[in-house]
């Protein structure tokens, strides 16, 4: 590994004060960070406008730590998984969603995770180290190119539910954001970035105080506090009260409709308390719930619940005008799915 420092942690400005006091123009700290940043460049030698001078030059000083995509798997629903080798040798995953209308990059945020939820294939890799913010953006410039090579249109949103626990590399992610949703990084509308967290109160009210603009889904799976340690053990430290206050105080500030993603598994939460307990969470702010389609990791702790389970909490959480969507799972055939990221890999 280089010593030299990765230039992409510079900011314009640090950029342009770097070539002043090389004795060259300021403007060529522009013209790199463009390179950097809106064409993705992947070294020097790819920056055809300078000279060749000044290339060497920023050869000697910087090093770009550019992802590089080791594996990439398609599924036979056009799903792509890749396997992102960082440059410390570290592999994380993400994953293209194509659907008829849109295409979806689900991005990691960190090299394995800090949180315990039994459920998740990535909760077995210890947390190794946060995702850099040009790591988190390089994931998604490689997806957009595959989203243009093999469905011939640009990538149109992001949800951040790969690996790791986004709001525990808080500053990173919405560095990475803020370069995703800038005009001189991708241009993407933040209104097409979704946040996904297990649930951390402290940093979603820190989110809120931000007025953050995109959108936020809670990773919830059940509303009654046993049930959710069980399967989700943090939640002894961050139980549902103090979550559902922030979601409110989230609520109040941004006034953003609440996206939770919810797994109903046969024997856990399948029965009608458990919808029960779910709707009078919901109660407080406008929301929708995604009931997501379990994908197994080889265990059999968890099992998809019955077709009339799921039924029960459509017609219930509809009755109490509840949104509510089901979302079957893509990718399954190469381990891409909902929970299964890090499975097979590695």
């Amino acid at each position: 590994m280089s010593d030299k420092k990765d230039i992409r942690a510079l900011t314009k400005n640090q950029l342009r004060d770097f070539f002043e006091k090389e004795g060259d123009q300021a403007f060529r700290g522009n013209q790199v960070y463009e390179w950097l940043w809106s064409k993705s460049a992947h070294s020097f030698a790819d920056m055809t406008n300078l000279s060749k001078e000044t290339r060497a030059m920023l050869e000697n000083n910087f090093v770009i730590n550019h992802i590089k995509v080791d594996d990439m798997q398609r599924s036979s629903d056009g799903t792509i998984k890749n396997a992102v080798k960082l440059h410390d040798g570290l592999v994380v995953e993400s994953v293209l969603i194509p659907t008829k209308t849109r295409t979806t990059a689900c991005v990691s945020s960190q090299v394995g995770c800090s949180l315990d939820c039994k459920f998740c294939a990535t909760s077995r890799l210890k947390r190794m180290r946060n995702l850099n913010p040009d790591e988190i953006y390089d994931q998604v410039v490689a997806i957009d190119n595959e989203s243009r090579l093999y469905h011939d249109r640009p990538l149109s949103n992001i949800v951040f539910m790969g690996m790791g626990e986004p709001l525990m590399n808080y500053n990173n992610v919405l560095k990475a954001i803020d370069k995703i949703t800038s005009p001189e990084g991708l241009g993407m509308s933040p209104k097409r970035i979704v946040v996904s967290t297990s649930g951390v109160p402290k940093m979603i009210k820190k989110m809120a105080d931000e007025k953050v603009k995109f959108k936020l889904a809670v990773s919830l799976h059940s509303a009654i506090d046993e049930v959710r340690t069980s399967i989700m053990p943090f939640n002894a430290t961050f139980p549902l009260k103090d979550l559902r206050e922030a979601l409110e105080y989230w609520y109040a500030r941004t006034k953003n409709r609440i996206t939770y993603e919810y797994v109903v598994w046969k024997g856990i939460n399948d029965q009608k308390k458990d919808v029960d307990a779910l709707i009078e969470f919901c109660k407080f702010a406008p929301s929708k719930v995604n009931l997501i389609e379990y994908n197994p990791i080889d265990d059999g702790m968890f099992q998809q619940a019955h077709d009339e389970a799921i039924d029960m909490y459509v017609n219930m959480l509809e009755k109490n005008n509840i949104t509510v969507t089901v979302r079957r799972s893509r990718g399954k055939d190469i381990d891409a799915a909902c929970g299964q990221l890090a499975n097979k890999s590695s």
